[in-house]
This record gives C-alpha cells, sequence and structure tokens, in this order.
C-alpha cells in the first residue's frame, strides 16, 4: 500500500500517531520506536503495510519504505511542499474513506514540482482543490459587502474575491484574478504575487 504522511505524532517513549492519506482511505497509525526503522517525515510517500492489534483500534505501521522525489534534497521544496501537505490533516480530519481525488492530486502536483516553482505548482494545485471541492468562487461579488467587484480586487482565504478597500489588503488587476479563478492560470503572476497568494494557501484549506 502507498501513500502520502500528512500528520505525525509523538506519543510515549517516543512511538508515533501516524496519518497518512492512500487513494481511498486515510489511516491513522501506531508507529514503535526502534532504532532499525527508516526514518519518516511529514510529505513523505511511503510504502507500507499495516498489522491489526486486538489490543488496539489503530493498527501497526510496519515495513515501510520511502519512496523519494526527484527534488527531495531541493530544501526550499521540500519546505514548501511539507507545509502544503500538513494542511491536509486539519482539512481532512475526522475523514477516513475519501475519492482518489486528493491523492492524485498529490501525485500530479509532486511531478510538477520536478520542474516548476513550488509555489506556483502548490498554488494552481490549491486551484483544483478548491474547484473539486465546489469551492471556487468565479462569480466575481465581493465576500464582504456582497456587491459585484469590477476593479479594485483582491483574496481572502480560500481565494474568496473581495473588495481590495473591503479588507484593506492587497490589490490585484481585475483581468489577472479573472483569468486565475476561470482558468487557474497562474502565468500573468509576478514572483513577488506568487508570495502572496501562498500566504494565503497557508491559513488553511
Amino acid at each position: 500500500m502507498q501513500g502520502y504522511i500528512i500528520e505525525i505524532k509523538t506519543v510515549k517513549d517516543d512511538d508515533l500517531i501516524v496519518s497518512i492519506l492512500t487513494e481511498n482511505h486515510i489511516y491513522t497509525t501506531y508507529r514503535f520506536y526502534g532504532a532499525r526503522h527508516s526514518n519518516i517525515n511529514i510529505g513523505y510517500k511511503i510504502d507500507f503495510e499495516l498489522e491489526s492489534n486486538l489490543k488496539s483500534s489503530i493498527p501497526r505501521l510496519k515495513d515501510v519504505i520511502q519512496l523519494g522525489f526527484q527534488w527531495i534534497f531541493d530544501n526550499e521544496k521540500l519546505y514548501c511542499w511539507q507545509r502544503f501537505i500538513k494542511l491536509f490533516y486539519p482539512h481532512l480530519k475526522d475523514v477516513e474513506t475519501i475519492d482518489d481525488f486528493y491523492f492524485n492530486l498529490l501525485e500530479t502536483l509532486c511531478h510538477k514540482m520536478i520542474k516548476e516553482n513550488s509555489k506556483r505548482a502548490i498554488c494552481k494545485a490549491y486551484l483544483f482543490l478548491l474547484e473539486h471541492e465546489g469551492r471556487l468562487h468565479k462569480d466575481l461579488h465581493c465576500f464582504l459587502c456582497e456587491k459585484e467587484i469590477k476593479e479594485n480586487i483582491s483574496l481572502v482565504r480560500s481565494f474568496m474575491p473581495v473588495h481590495a478597500s473591503c479588507t484593506y489588503s492587497r490589490a490585484f488587476e481585475f483581468e489577472k484574478i479573472k483569468e486565475l479563478l476561470d482558468e487557474k492560470s497562474l502565468i500573468a503572476f509576478s514572483d513577488d504575487e506568487i508570495d502572496y497568494l501562498w500566504k494565503i494557501v497557508l491559513q488553511g484549506l
């Protein structure tokens, strides 16, 4: 079985509770501390087995093999990847069975990041996530005042469009945001603007 580690919690004696997103399931597993274990971390893709235990409702994580990415030693890409992956745990908390969209999104993203700027690739992936969940607001009415936006446009959490004057936040060119939401295109955005969008993503999925 393969999946992405979305959360790690240390429990007694350095044992771990590890949450793993697979193609159709989110598993909460128990990993005993031991020097012979391979290293694991948030965002790692792993191949693994689960062992049921009559004494515990949480299966034991065993036979873990890390499946590396081509960019695994690129510190900037790994940092951005781990910060994005960590957002999935609170977003999907208390969910066990999921459709394959989330796993496939991460599969596509880790491949895109081989050649693309990490923040651009992640922001684009986030747009697809919002669309999949029915939360991509292409109707350009301000989330706060509910009036139509014709200029002076900005974005808040979940890329919700607002008047920049309603939030005292950064204003973008109207056509850029329209292209972002309609076509999920970031090509017109400068690196500085991408940094701004990245900070919105980090507020939570």
